[in-house]
């Protein structure tokens, strides 16, 4: 597993809580691409790659999507709540 080499950046809240639960529960990112396609979001790996970096900005829909595909709620993508809330 790659190590961040450069710290996070500031376009989004949830983008290290993505990776976070991503890598908790063992999942690949090409494997949580192609969850997402299935559900209508269309994004490479370049951009997942900067949305877990927190250099890109994460639409509602696509926020959506991960909280349904990651198994957490919004809230907690956002830092408003505690996973276990």
């Amino acid at each position: 597993m790659r190590v961040r080499k450069q710290p996070l950046g500031t376009r989004n809240i949830a983008g290290s809580r993505v990776e976070m639960r991503r890598k908790e529960i063992g999942m690949k990112q090409k494997d949580l691409l192609t969850r997402l396609q299935v559900r209508g979001i269309d994004l490479n790996a370049s951009g997942l790659s900067k949305l877990e970096g927190q250099f890109r900005s994460i639409s509602d829909f696509e926020l959506v999507a991960l909280a349904e595909v990651l198994g957490v709620s919004i809230n907690w993508l956002v830092g408003q709540e505690e996973k276990d809330a």
